[in-house]
């Protein structure tokens, strides 16, 4: 049986469910949170949607035998991957998941021209396409895929020039209020938010998909009564897959750029 002290879990392919992680944390400071990153079969875009099932279940069920009272599936392609089956097999359960924040990106504005910056995977993947079918009328999408900024994200390579030079080259043809609004669909992109609104201008709005995450995380738990008591001081723990990986997770997490 669960309890209110019990932790909260989040699983990522690797370092980029530590955006959602912050937000979560933000919202309630008193939880307890376990995080776990697989970044040893880091990235998760370029395996089959088989594999990434896989893995996504075996860290799901180890952090639910771990004692975690929810999950939240950190990773959109993750979520694509794996949230319904999860759900169908336990449907009691609190599991939350991720997609690109079109929607509200969609809706901020009388038809806005809109980039979503993703993995290739994500921009391929049925749950995206129809996300976007259902707003098409609403805004024009432009998908954008950027699967080197995981790569310099997972090394930890925030604001290195490698990253900047890479984030300058692709968003070029988008800058100077081409675009209402960028989506980062993608967890480890919110790392480099501030270079991508410098690139794309302040006029741009931007969209992600971590508050809205951790919103309804604390929903679902206010329903079944499990929030932790206020009186808590809550802790983090940090799991990965590849152990030297753990210290750079506490360092990302308090990452202030």
């Amino acid at each position: 049986m669960n309890k209110k002290s019990d932790p909260i879990a989040v699983i990522d392919s690797g370092m980029g469910g530590i955006t959602v992680l912050r937000k979560l944390y933000k919202l309630m400071p008193n939880e307890n949170y376990i995080y776990f990153g697989d970044s040893a079969n880091a990235p998760y875009g370029v395996k089959s949607t088989d594999e990434i099932r896989q893995l996504t279940v075996d860290g799901f069920e180890m952090l639910k035998d771990m004692g975690a009272k929810a999950i939240v599936i950190a990773c959109n392609t993750a979520t694509s991957a794996a949230a319904a089956g999860l759900r169908e097999k336990y449907p009691d359960f609190p599991i939350i998941g991720l997609e690109p924040a079109v929607k509200p990106a969609a809706l901020s504005m009388e038809q806005p021209v809109v980039l979503v910056l993703a993995t290739p995977l994500t921009l391929r993947e049925k749950k995206y396409l129809k996300l976007v079918e259902r707003f098409e009328g609403e805004a024009t999408f432009i998908p954008l895929p950027a699967p080197e900024l995981v790569r310099f994200i997972e090394s930890g390579k925030l604001d290195s020039r490698e990253e900047i030079d890479y984030l300058e080259r692709i968003l070029a043809p988008y800058a100077d209020n081409r675009v209402d609004a960028v989506v980062l669909g993608c967890t480890h992109f919110p790392f480099a938010r501030r270079q991508i609104q410098r690139i794309l201008g302040d006029e741009v709005l931007v969209f992600e998909g971590g508050k809205g995450a951790a919103r309804q995380c604390k929903r679902l738990l206010e329903n079944i009564d499990l929030l932790a008591d206020e009186a808590q001081d809550g802790k983090i723990t940090f799991l990965n897959s590849d152990e030297s990986k753990i210290p750079l997770c506490r360092q990302m997490f308090f990452y202030k750029g």
